[in-house]
């Protein structure tokens, strides 16, 4: 029996076509996808499903779908998708985590240009009937210095195309290396470099922890006086209200916004500025872009439901179908210590190395690569998947080597993960035990045996009396509960580790505690996504 696959959101005739060319029994229902009660009912006959961003897949939806065994989204989002239920159920959620990035890039551009010569204000005049050509004096592009806030995919094409304008850029990327940056044309700078120099600056990185409020109130304050400021990449980098008072003081000669803290924006403190143009997100909003995207994603679902082959999947690895059952706790190590290297490392980094020994060794090596660099990657892109991250980490100019050796030690095998900076090098290895469950068994060299849980914390000390218990009584004092404790020490009175394993995510505060302890030589929290 054919696969049956239900297109719940607006898809391009030809996408749909794809589906039928390849023998896959298409329902096309555009209108299901606004309709979460008729999604309900019918959801259950399909083995796949194809949206954009008007479907939401719940729980509740995965629940009434139990044939269901891929979602296709056709665009890099998936925050309309429950991706950690969906791997639950055991199905797959694809993107296209490339489609758009041309059509985003140039509209980046675009704003650039209309808010230099304030095109929006002078269309809106001249339509009125007014010829208020003084009034409307721009500057040029040409020699000007744009600040680059994150080089990856739409980063580096902004970057070429402003070259191409004769500007001249900077760029502040955590994971630019030197080398990508001579080879980008680039000059690496740090955040408030970048600031101080800037005529123009461009957002193209996603919304995170690290990145949200980049721009915030003080860092404004750092702005070269003129600047103009372009943001089509993700609402909440920039503190709306903070640029909003720059922009009205002058400090802030302009800014184009394509993207908000809140969407659908009916209000902003950016709205009606006579030096601000705004759009209603159409980074990704073209005709190319649009048909692109839909194209990959009829074909990626196509080539999983018939020969279970799998691309740009956000919760599986690109493997067999007989790899997979096999793989998946490695896997899911191997992006657990990718995911540690990652919030521990705060400068560039230049290489990654990956050792694997014993069985391991033996497995699917890319995969288990992509596993780790995604989960390394995650840490500053949320949007980047297994296929996408070795793509996004050559982009970046970071050095892969793998290695790989039978049996050595006393665990029948393991997965070192070992991250190379101008600094330092830092290592963390790990294995899977018969219960499935991967544990962290060394840091820094120092032997541990460590469950994974969502949220950690990891200290490094001077081993002496007292750190359990300092440990401990702050956590215990401010409500934050252990679910587990593990230490270890390279030798008596010398580097010690401990890794935590909490219910709940340390507030600030109790950190701050813990350093005013003084026992300890670094305080960090960590979290992973554990299913």
């Amino acid at each position: 029996m054919a696969p049956k696959v239900l297109v719940s959101d607006k898809l391009s005739e030809t996408a749909v076509q794809i589906f039928r060319d390849r023998g896959i029994d298409v329902t096309f229902d555009p209108s299901i996808g606004k309709d979460k009660d008729k999604l309900l009912e019918v959801i259950g006959d399909y083995d796949g499903l194809a949206i954009r961003s008007a479907t939401k897949v719940t729980e509740k939806i995965l629940a009434a779908a139990p044939n269901l065994k891929v979602i296709g989204r056709a665009g890099i989002g998936v925050d309309n998708v429950d991706i950690p239920e969906a791997s639950k159920k055991g199905v797959i959620v694809m993107n296209t985590p490339f489609g758009n990035s041309i059509t985003t890039a140039e509209h980046a551009i675009a704003m650039m240009f209309a808010v230099a010569r304030q095109i929006p204000e002078a269309s809106a005049s001249t339509h009125a009937g007014k010829w208020e050509k003084s009034k409307f004096m721009g500057v040029e592009l040409t020699a000007k210095t744009l600040g680059v806030i994150g080089a990856g995919n739409i980063g580096s094409i902004v970057i070429d195309r402003a070259r191409g304008l004769k500007m001249k850029v900077i760029a502040y990327d955590p994971f630019l290396t030197q080398e990508r940056a001579d080879k980008l044309g680039v000059e690496k700078v740090e955040l408030d470099e970048l600031l101080g120099r800037s005529d123009f600056i461009t957002f193209h990185v996603p919304l995170t922890d690290k990145t949200r409020n980049i721009l915030s109130k003080e860092n404004i304050a750092k702005l070269k006086p003129g600047v103009r400021i372009v943001n089509c990449a993700r609402g909440g980098l920039v503190d709306e209200t903070a640029l909003a008072a720059a922009l009205q003081d002058g400090r802030v000669a302009g800014a184009a916004f394509d993207v908000f803290a809140e969407e659908p924006a009916t209000a902003s403190p950016l709205f009606n500025l006579s030096n601000v143009v705004v759009t209603p997100h159409l980074g990704a909003a073209t005709t190319e872009a649009q048909e692109n995207v839909a194209l990959q994603v009829a074909e990626q679902m196509s080539d999983y439901l018939l020969s279970g082959a799998v691309t740009n999947a956000l919760n599986m690895p690109s493997v067999t179908a007989e790899e997979a059952k096999v793989m998946g706790p490695w896997v899911k190590l191997a992006q657990h210590l990718g995911a540690f290297a990652g919030q521990m490392t705060d400068e560039p980094i230049k290489a990654v190395n990956i050792l694997y020994n014993g069985v391991v060794a033996e497995m699917n090596i890319a995969a288990l690569n992509a596993a780790a660099i995604s989960g390394l990657m995650q840490t500053v892109n949320p949007d980047v998947n297994m296929v996408s991250a070795p793509v996004l980490a050559r982009e970046r100019g970071i050095d892969l080597t793998t290695t790989t050796q039978g049996k050595t030690g006393v665990f029948d095998a393991y997965i070192k993960v070992t991250v190379v900076t101008e600094e330092r090098e830092r290592s963390i290895a790990g294995t899977v035990f018969s219960d499935g469950k991967p544990r962290f068994i060394q840091i820094k060299g120092i032997n541990i045996d460590a469950e994974i849980g969502a949220h950690m914390l990891y200290t490094t000390n001077h081993d002496e009396p007292g750190i359990i218990g300092a440990l401990g009584r702050t956590m215990g004092e401010n409500g934050v509960n252990i679910a587990n404790f593990t230490l270890g020490r390279s030798d008596r009175g010398r580097d010690a580790i401990a890794l935590l394993y909490l219910d709940d995510q340390p507030p600030a505060e109790v950190l701050d505690k813990l350093q005013d302890t003084g026992l300890f030589q670094q305080i960090r929290p960590l979290r992973f996504e554990v299913i």
